[in-house]
């Protein structure tokens, strides 16, 4: 394993805690600031939002210098915007700080899996991203559940302020280990852009949206259900949140390792499984076991179409695929905040918890249609073999 990889793990760690250790402290940070849990979830929104906007504004910019020194640049504002985070006397300026770090996180991941894919041999590109995102699962098997108890034990601010640390220990791993590519020479902004005209390009990237929209209906607001619905008491939802990440890493792994042999099917079944277990999450919230099984299942499901969904869309964007890496990360954080929206809304309309687990399932069995859409045009658009060399096809 190239050296770079692990560097770029590292500041997927650092990234993937601050985005979702927020999910464990949401009560807390509620408390002290005097808001309502569906007001405070707009933390979650608000950081998939600046991600979706950042991810192609900071690629863009990341054209103009080597890929090295924006990922540099990215983890400076990742530091800054945790900092601040912390540091926030009210809600609208931690809001802002939330905002600042996930400017960071979108062109992080784009312009990294560019990197990692660029580091191994074309059969292995699937698997160098999942090394990568890897950062991102182990963080909720590691970062997240020790940043929870911090938040619980110490306070929230102590926990942003070691994600900041951990900003800069992802910092330095880039700065030693990721070799310093010159830009590459011909890259324009236009050529990059036009990889967005590309109707699988935005299918892949609709199915992320709708796809990893359903994992974060259920889990932006898993604090409170498994204490206020499943009976769990703060303490415990720490180690809830390992099997979450226990199950995302496992997913990611396997879906690294399948992409590269059997991408669409392996997206079928995600999607298939994953919308089944939102929709038996309605049920099995109410019982202590079947929960903790349950979150694990959605880690997994959700997190084996990370793989497949960024492999899919850098090879229908071969030519010019950085922004539209970027672009996808984007997409899963347009979920996240379609997904963190939908079940603010459900929750204050009285409907309970559990019914964000109702919108996430529909949200998967959308992404689903969609493959299905994506699958059928490709294998319309794709000439017979009578057609590909050249001779004339018989008729009738």
């Amino acid at each position: 394993m190239p050296l770079a990889l692990l560097a770029l793990a590292i500041g997927a760690f650092g990234i993937g805690t601050t985005e979702f250790v927020i999910m464990g402290l949401l009560p807390q940070v509620a408390a002290e600031y005097g808001v309502s849990i569906p007001t405070a979830g707009l933390l979650v929104t608000g950081y998939a939002l600046g991600v979706m906007i950042g991810a192609p504004l900071m690629t863009a910019l990341g054209t103009l210098i080597s890929r090295k020194r924006m990922l540099l640049l990215l983890m400076v504002l990742f530091v800054a915007g945790n900092a601040l985070s912390a540091l926030a006397p009210g809600f609208g300026v931690m809001l802002a700080g939330r905002i600042l770090a996930s400017l960071a996180h979108g062109a992080f991941f784009g312009i990294g899996a560019v990197v990692a894919a660029g580091l191994v041999a074309p059969q292995k590109k699937a698997g160098a991203i999942a090394m990568m995102f890897t950062g991102l699962t182990v963080a909720n098997v590691v970062g997240v559940p020790l940043g929870t108890l911090i938040g619980q034990h110490l306070g929230w601010r102590v926990t942003f302020l070691l994600v900041a640390g951990l900003g800069v220990l992802g910092l330095a791993g880039i700065a030693a280990l990721v070799p310093d590519q010159p830009k590459a020479e011909g890259v324009r902004l236009r050529h990059e852009l036009a990889a967005f005209r590309n109707v699988q390009v935005l299918l892949a990237m609709a199915m992320t949206v709708l796809g990893f929209g359903g994992v974060f209906a259920a889990i932006t607001y898993i604090a409170p259900m498994l204490t206020e619905v499943t009976g769990f008491a703060d303490s415990s939802v720490m180690w809830l949140l390992v099997l979450l990440g226990l199950g995302m890493v496992v997913g990611n792994l396997v879906g690294g390792r399948l992409a590269d042999r059997a991408l669409m099917p392996l997206l079928f079944g995600s999607l298939i499984g994953l919308a089944v277990v939102l929709a038996l999450f309605t049920v099995t919230a109410h019982s202590k076991i079947g929960a903790a099984i349950t979150i694990a299942l959605i880690g997994a499901f959700g997190f084996a179409s990370v793989p497949p969904l960024q492999k899919r869309v850098l090879d229908q964007a071969a030519a010019a695929p950085t922004l539209a890496s970027a672009g996808n990360i984007g997409a899963f954080n347009l979920g996240n905040a379609l997904a963190a929206w939908l079940g603010g809304l459900v929750i204050a309309g009285g409907l309970g918890y559990t019914s964000t687990n109702w919108v996430g399932a529909a949200l998967a069995v959308s992404a689903l249609g969609v493959a299905v859409l994506s699958s059928a045009l490709e294998r319309r658009d794709r000439p017979r073999p009578a057609e590909a060399v050249g001779e004339p096809v018989a008729v009738g």
